[in-house]
């Protein structure tokens, strides 16, 4: 980011110009976000949709699941590193929880230079030095391999224990469809009218899914549209992991947005979505019952 910024001082500037601009306030309830990783030029200014909800003071961890996206693994991967160094600031690795996860035999550790390639952990890093500035806090990264829908179960599972903990955040690291013949993507419904209007109704198919939190549904949708998504791997652990923990969230999507409007078969654009995982009094009250 530094050669993209020159100077810490101008990506700083950045991030606070974003953050001021979506004016959101900080809310204790909202206990995790999916979030758009694509490079800031295009998508650092959404991203801020869902950092901007951030509550650093009740929090003291942050898992981050990203997918792979150069690195073959039918697994989910831990990183061997204790920093995570950015411009404005180091985040420290939570080695605790790291190897508590590697314990039960179903994670691999990645190598350095996968670490270091991974954008899905890159581009939020920034963000959440910001977020946390003048707060300890520890991550745990996750990269999330091509887990099959038993797998996506079972670390959607095994991580949902820790969604109960207050003191926990979850960030889903995903962009939305990837659409044009660069991506080999190039679904559409004319019925929709233009291009973009075809991506952002098929987007919004899947929005729908995971604000209901249905992980069967969402495979069903990803088996039969093949939306381009990036994350959802992560995604579908995320959703087993609401399924499957005793705190009742609910997730709502407060962005979306295109990096270009498609109008030809020639053209092509990434989507962006935001939301939060807020934490939902009624559901609460049931389950108490």
């Amino acid at each position: 980011l530094l050669h993209v910024y020159g100077s810490a001082r101008k990506l700083e500037e950045e991030l606070d110009g974003w953050l001021r601009e979506a004016g959101l306030a900080k809310r204790r309830d909202v206990r995790a976000i999916i979030a758009p990783h694509a490079g800031y030029m295009h998508a650092g200014s959404y991203a801020a949709y869902a950092f901007g909800n951030i509550d650093p003071d009740s929090i003291s961890r942050v898992f981050l699941l990203s997918p792979s996206h150069r690195y073959y693994t039918p697994r989910c991967a831990l990183t061997k590193a204790t920093v995570y160094s950015t411009p404005i600031g180091d985040l420290l690795v939570d080695r605790e929880v790291t190897e508590e996860l590697n314990s039960t035999g179903k994670f691999e550790y990645m190598e350095l230079s996968v670490d270091e390639a991974e954008h899905g952990f890159e581009m939020l890093l920034p963000y959440l030095s910001k977020i946390f500035q003048g707060h300890t806090v520890k991550l745990v990264p996750v990269l999330i391999g091509s887990l099959d829908s038993e797998n996506e179960t079972t670390y959607g599972q095994l991580l949902a224990t820790y969604v109960d903990d207050p003191s926990n955040f979850f960030v889903v690291s995903t962009d939305f469809c990837h659409w044009g013949s660069k991506y080999k993507y190039t679904y559409y419904e004319e019925g929709h009218g233009a291009i973009h209007k075809s991506i952002e109704a098929l987007d919004r198919i899947g929005m729908e899914i995971i604000e209901a939190v249905d992980p069967s549904a969402f495979t069903q949708y990803m088996q039969e549209y093949k939306n381009t998504i990036c994350g959802r791997h992560p995604i579908s652990v995320f959703l087993h992991m609401l399924k499957h923990c005793s705190l009742k969230l609910k997730v709502n999507f407060i962005r979306y947005d295109q990096s270009s409007q498609c109008i030809g078969m020639e053209d092509s654009s990434v989507s962006y979505a935001c939301a939060v995982a807020k934490v939902d009094p009624s559901r609460e009250e049931e389950h108490n019952e």
